[in-house]
């Protein structure tokens, strides 16, 4: 497990605005809240709330909107001045970043000395900070949101020191609520639980929760190297003296770039972005990628040139006389975003259209189907919001009942009523023990009764169990009828469905 230094700035998004910590009731809205100061947190202002409960909790509440790209702009100096200390800083968010902390903790005299070291730079640049270093992203960020400026959690112990948090810290409402439920209060409790057992009954999300409450990283780490360099590099003469032509030239490499990883079947998990000044100086930033779009990849280069620039806020200092994109960190492409309207990817355009569309009808407005795992063919589609990456990590099996292949060709979003009958016409019926009254004979579909030509089952499915609202008791067949057609049926309370077509 990689040791991880991470620098907090708290409230960023406020600070991003002119808020300082002194304000008295002040919050940052995106529709909802999404940062607000201490004061208001005392009077009950929560991040995530809607702007009308926040006001009625502080009525004095001072508001203003979420700037992303100044947020972006102004913690750049803080990135740079973390760079000066040791290389290879990366900016997870703004107000977020981490670096590799073996090696600079070895030259600075210990992990507890470059965290204070790394807390004063921070301090010093105008911000307040919090520091932490722990095996991976996830317990570090917590270690620094930790009281008195952060801690070192040790080496291997990230697991003992996530227990004692509370299930909130996932930022997984939902989750978080269902094992409330099943009396699962802390990342310990919800860590002991067979990782297995969490992927078949949470799904993805789940199993990437999960992960990361037994202090692992939020998915196996695997990483690939390039058989070629897929680096792309622009050169500028002359020197490009304003930031929009290095900004231009950033949202077509990044393209290039996409391009290249999709052919070699591979995506980007770290991105290098560095940037060549005319008098010699090379600035480097590593973001964090993760299915970033050209136009954010440009935009993140915008905010890394933002430290060079003089009053005007067009010209670059010195100017620019190349810029390069490079990889950092490979994985195997276990799937990406897929073209909409037929298209083979996803343009700027389309995706401006998809954030307006999301910032309409919420996140979760505009969605694209992702194989998962699963027994039936209808649970192994999820509908994941565009802009997400897709669930990874599931583990294959066992899904005890799950139907093998060949997958069906057709799964009705809504499954048609059907009739199953034996010889002597009485319906056909599976017992608790899954024992079948008598073979299938005749189906009936629509009112028109075919001959059962071959059947096998059943395969029985009993699921979640332990949620009275959710919980399912069924049993699945496959039948041919004399027609030529062939269905994955399934019984449920006594009732037959179509649960999907073969081709």
């Amino acid at each position: 497990m990689t040791r991880v230094l991470v620098a907090w700035c708290p409230d960023w998004p406020a600070t991003a605005v002119g808020i300082d910590a002194a304000t008295p009731g002040a919050a940052v809205v995106q529709g909802q809240v999404a940062a607000c100061t201490a004061a208001a947190r005392a009077a009950g202002v929560r991040r995530g709330q809607r702007l009308r409960d926040a006001q009625r909790r502080c009525p004095g509440l001072v508001v203003r909107e979420r700037d992303a790209d100044a947020e972006g702009r102004l913690f750049e100096p803080v990135a740079e001045a973390v760079a000066a200390l040791t290389p290879r800083v990366e900016v997870v968010r703004p107000g977020l970043c981490a670096l590799a902390a073996r090696g600079p903790a070895r030259f600075y005299g210990g992990e507890e000395a470059l965290r204070v070291l790394v807390q004063d730079t921070v301090v010093e640049a105008g911000h307040d900070c919090g520091t932490g270093v722990a095996d991976g992203l996830f317990a570090a960020e917590l270690a620094a949101r930790a009281g008195d400026g952060g801690g070192v959690v040790p080496a291997g112990g990230a697991a003992a020191f996530l227990a004692r948090y509370p299930l909130s810290v996932l930022d997984r409402p939902e989750l978080a609520d269902l094992l409330r439920r099943l009396g699962i209060k802390t990342l310990g409790d919800f860590a002991a639980l067979p990782s297995g057992h969490v992927a078949g009954r949470f799904g993805a999300d789940g199993a990437l929760a999960h992960r990361l409450a037994r202090g692992e990283e939020p998915r196996p780490l695997a990483p690939a190297r390039a058989a070629a360099d897929l680096s792309v590099r622009s050169g500028f003469e002359p020197p490009a003296e304003r930031a929009e032509q290095v900004v231009f030239a950033a949202k077509r490499l990044a393209g290039e770039l996409h391009e290249g990883l999709a052919a070699g079947g591979l995506a980007c998990v770290r991105l290098e972005a560095a940037v060549g000044f005319a008098d010699g100086r090379v600035l480097r930033r590593l973001w964090r990628h993760d299915g970033l779009s050209a136009l954010a990849v440009a935009e993140r280069v915008r905010w890394q040139l933002s430290a060079h620039q003089p009053a005007d806020a067009e010209a670059v200092w010195g100017g620019v006389t190349w810029l390069e994109l490079a990889p950092d960190q490979l994985v195997p492409d276990e799937g990406r975003q897929e073209g909409l309207w037929g298209r083979t990817s996803v343009t700027d355009r389309i995706a401006r259209a998809a954030d307006r569309i999301q910032a309409l009808l919420g996140h979760h407005g505009v969605t694209r189907p992702v194989l998962v795992g699963g027994r039936g063919p209808g649970e192994r589609v999820v509908r994941v919001p565009v802009g997400d990456l897709a669930p990874g990590g599931l583990p294959e099996g066992p899904w005890p009942g799950r139907i093998t292949g060949p997958a069906p060709a057709v799964v009705p979003p809504v499954p048609p009523d059907v009739e199953l009958a034996d010889a002597s016409g009485a319906a056909v019926v599976v017992s608790a023990r899954c024992e079948v009254s008598a073979p299938p004979a005749t189906l009936a579909f629509r009112g028109r009764p075919a001959a059962v030509t071959g059947w096998t089952g059943p395969w029985p499915a009993d699921e979640r169990w332990w949620d009275a609202d959710r919980a399912r008791r069924r049993a699945r067949f496959q039948v041919t009828t004399d027609d030529g057609a062939a269905y994955l049926l399934a019984v449920e309370g006594g009732r037959w469905h179509i649960e999907a077509v073969y081709d």
